[in-house]
Order: structure tokens, then C-alpha cells, then sequence
């Protein structure tokens, strides 16, 4: 797969059809991979995540070769994606049913986060955050060098 790059925190709100503007430095990055379409599924921590398709094909592929003791997860992320088009105003609609999983309201938080996006309630994500940064630090992240 391409190396994708998506990254940075975009406050965004959410319209009365559940649509969200994509930022330009996102747009551009899927401009360039020639996407017209992104996938979107629930994301366990409380959000959602939006996959280009390259992306959302190794992802999905992934998923789909666990094993069956891991058929709910399968459900989760599989049975849940949504494949949308990006409008020509460069909007993103989110299904009612993820954006009731996600608690989506007015206010959002759109994320880059490498290969992948993810979409927050901000004040859901405010308080994923808050619990981040209070939690101890996994032996993971303790050894990273800059």
C-alpha cells in the first residue's frame, strides 16, 4: 500500500444532514491517491474510522482472515463500514447509525492518523484524551526516542 499520510487535528462541525467538510490538506491527500470514495466503520474507543480505499483494503483484509473466535470484532468493523462518495463540495456523510454509535453532535473532531482517519464527538474526544494523558504511560511509548 502507499504510503498515506494524514495527520493533524481538524475542528469541524457536523451538518443538520450529518455531513462533515473534509480540510483541505486531507482532500488533497486523497485528491492525490485519485479518491472519490472513502469507507467509514466504528472504531471500539468511541469514534469512527474513515479509510481511503487502498487503506480500507488492507485493513478489511486483515480483519477478515481473523480467526472465528474473533467474529464479533468482524462484525463490528465489517459488518458496520460504509462505503460513501465525497460530494463536489468535498462533504462526507456520515450514516445515522454510525453517528449514533460515535454520539456524533454539532461539534467534531476529524483526526489524521497516518494511512487513516478518525472521527470524534469533540467533547467525547476531550475526555478520551483527558484519560490518555492521566493514565500511566505503556512500557511501549516509554522506550520512543526522538
Amino acid at each position: 500500500m502507499a504510503n498515506i499520510v494524514f495527520q493533524g487535528p481538524s475542528a469541524l462541525t457536523l451538518d443538520s444532514k450529518g455531513r462533515i467538510a473534509m480540510p483541505v490538506r486531507h482532500r488533497d491527500v486523497l485528491a492525490s491517491m485519485g479518491a472519490a470514495k472513502v469507507t467509514i466503520t466504528k472504531n471500539p474507543p468511541g469514534g469512527l474510522l474513515i479509510f481511503p480505499p487502498a487503506a480500507w483494503d488492507d485493513f478489511s483484509a486483515r480483519v477478515a482472515a481473523l480467526p472465528m473466535e474473533s467474529a464479533g470484532w468482524k462484525r463490528l468493523f465489517l459488518g458496520n463500514a460504509v462505503e460513501v462518495e465525497i460530494d463536489a463540495s468535498s462533504r462526507v456523510l456520515v450514516a445515522p447509525e454510525l453517528r449514533d454509535f460515535a454520539d456524533l453532535s454539532r461539534d467534531v473532531m476529524l483526526l489524521g492518523m497516518g494511512n487513516f482517519l478518525e472521527l470524534w464527538d469533540k467533547r467525547r474526544y476531550d475526555e478520551h484524551e483527558a484519560q490518555v494523558v492521566l493514565s500511566p504511560m505503556p512500557e511501549s511509548i516509554k522506550n520512543f526516542t526522538l
